[in-house]
């Protein structure tokens, strides 16, 4: 069986998509572990309560961002992941920490990348005039939110939404997006090779291929 350790900062709502799909079957896998660099978040709670390992490395205990991921690539590797999910990691992950895991660590970005990687990608949109938003799983590389895109959703904005409902809406789809994404990786049907994701080995779109999450 897969094994999958998720790295998390907050509340870990898509880690709980995660579980519930591990715990019902629908997914064939097992969170061997969940990793988070600061000890209140949510998510840690969450990995407790569905007996799943809940494990701390506290950035700030560390001077150096290299120190942090040096600690954190012991602590990762010691759980023998089979595949590692980003799933709201606030940090900025070294270029050795990436190499050591590439083609096995995937994240979900609330944009529709290429457009407005990093941070406040609603309202980033929202001022563009943008008439779509949405999420997009990528391939985790040495660029920051620029690895081979896997999938992406898509989500229409209204004159109604604000950075706030934009953000409800994209993080309802990004909780079907990603355990979709995690299945094929599970099922061997996904990979990374000379930077292309692949999956079923052809080549993805540039992208990402869009998924209609209402038929998942």
């Amino acid at each position: 069986m897969i094994r999958i350790v998720v790295l998390i900062s907050g509340g870990g709502s898509n880690l709980q998509s995660l579980l519930d799909q591990c715990q019902a079957g629908i997914l064939d896998a097992q969170i061997g572990a969940v990793i988070s660099n600061r000890p209140d978040a949510f998510g840690l709670s969450r990995a407790r309560q569905a007996g799943v390992k809940a494990l701390t490395l506290d950035h700030t205990d560390f001077t150096e961002r290299a120190a942090f991921d040096r600690a954190l690539a012991e602590l990762v590797d010691a759980q023998q992941p089979d595949l590692i999910v980003l799933a709201g990691f606030m940090r900025i992950l070294t270029d050795d920490f990436v190499k050591q895991f590439a083609g096995k660590m995937i994240n979900i970005h609330p944009s529709l990348l290429p457009l407005y990687p990093g941070l406040n990608t609603h309202q980033r949109a929202l001022d563009a005039g943008d008439s779509k938003a949405g999420a997009t799983v990528h391939f985790v590389t040495a660029e920051l939110d620029g690895g081979p895109a896997i999938a992406r959703v898509e989500v229409d904005i209204t004159d109604q939404d604000n950075a706030e409902s934009l953000a409800r809406k994209v993080l309802t789809q990004e909780h079907k997006l990603y355990p979709a994404v995690v299945d094929w990786f599970v099922k061997g049907r996904l990979s990374l090779n000379n930077n292309q994701a692949l999956l079923d080995d052809s080549p993805l779109p540039k992208g990402g291929c869009v998924l209609d999450t209402a038929a998942l």
